[in-house]
């Protein structure tokens, strides 16, 4: 029996492992519709109830696939949407938005494109500087009271934006990187976290996909653009993929098992966020989900591949300018 976590003290519960849908449009390279949709429905039958997407992703392509897919479905599915980034038609980032006129448009146009009447998470992807967070937590608010939105969330911001969005409405959960080699949160953002009842949906469990082996595969994939794949950083974290396989096949479980078991066993708060595009991907990350990990291996993992093993940040250095969670 699987036991579902709770998004936070005011969060709905939800199966233990969520279902992020970026992967489908394009961010990776090319994405068969019919594969998306077959595995967002294999994640249903699994019993997934949150699955993640932003307006954003494929300039609105997610969202309405993800519409698609849960047509006569949508009893099932908890939906976490991200907004505020602004794209040109080209795929081109102008920057980011979270006046409150924006953020009742941008809902407006997410509804439509959902085909859903409300959303159950919705959330800024980043903090915007020139907007004061208690204006765009305000604006989601009226959003909440009105019935278009039934939680609010946060992406990617730092332990002050964090108590001054929850002083102004409840907070969920954080949506932000985290796992074996991204493990910053932990000094300074899970405290706060816990102190006020909020829960963590953890993306990039992974690295993108780097501690499964995985590497950029063409033109159309946005790894490519990231530190931690140059040619130079890969080849150096390849020994860390080495260590993690070793480790994993200790267990009998593949290197993105260990991996998404370790997040799962840090707190029973975190709700790992796994991109599949497949069926089979998303069946190899349910297979974590029985792994148990005591604390001594937890141990040993972290002393095998200590946070400081990777080699580069997990953003280029204008992205990581911009996290409000880095400050």
């Amino acid at each position: 029996m699987i036991t579902p976590r709770r998004l936070g003290s005011t969060g709905p519960a939800v199966f233990p492992i969520a279902l992020g849908c970026m992967g489908m449009s394009g961010m990776y390279g090319p994405a068969d519709e019919k594969t998306s949709v077959a595995t967002i429905h294999a994640a249903l039958e699994s019993g997934v109830t949150l699955f993640d997407t932003g307006d954003f992703y494929g300039m609105g392509h997610n969202e309405m696939l993800l519409g698609r897919a849960l047509q006569g479905r949508r009893d099932r599915a908890l939906i976490s949407v991200k907004f505020g980034a602004l794209r040109g038609p080209e795929g081109s980032w102008l920057g980011f938005d979270a006046r409150p006129a924006a953020v009742k448009t941008f809902l407006a146009y997410s509804l439509q494109r959902l085909g859903v009447d409300y959303i159950d998470i919705y959330r800024p992807s980043r903090r915007d500087p020139a907007v004061p967070i208690e204006d765009t937590i305000g604006a989601i608010a009226d959003l909440v009271t009105a019935g278009y939105v039934r939680a609010i969330g946060l992406s990617e911001v730092g332990p002050e934006t964090i108590r001054r969005a929850h002083a102004v409405h409840a907070i969920a959960d954080l949506q932000i990187e985290y796992s074996l080699v991204s493990r910053s949160p932990e000094a300074r953002i899970f405290p706060v976290l816990a102190e006020l009842g909020i829960g963590v949906t953890a993306y990039g469990v992974l690295s993108r996909g780097l501690l499964a082996g995985s590497a950029p595969s063409g033109p159309g994939d946005f790894r490519g653009h990231f530190p931690r794949f140059t040619p130079q950083n890969l080849a150096r974290n390849r020994q860390v993929v080495a260590t993690l396989a070793a480790l994993g096949a200790e267990k009998g479980v593949s290197s993105s098992q260990l991996a998404i078991a370790w997040v799962l066993a840090k707190s029973e708060t975190i709700v790992p966020v796994m991109g599949a595009r497949t069926p089979a991907q998303l069946a190899e990350s349910l297979a974590a989900l029985p792994i148990v990990l005591s604390p001594a291996e937890l141990t040993r993992i972290e002393a095998a591949i200590p946070a400081s093993a990777v080699a580069g940040d997990r953003y280029a250095p204008p992205q990581m300018q911009m996290l409000d969670s880095e400050r």
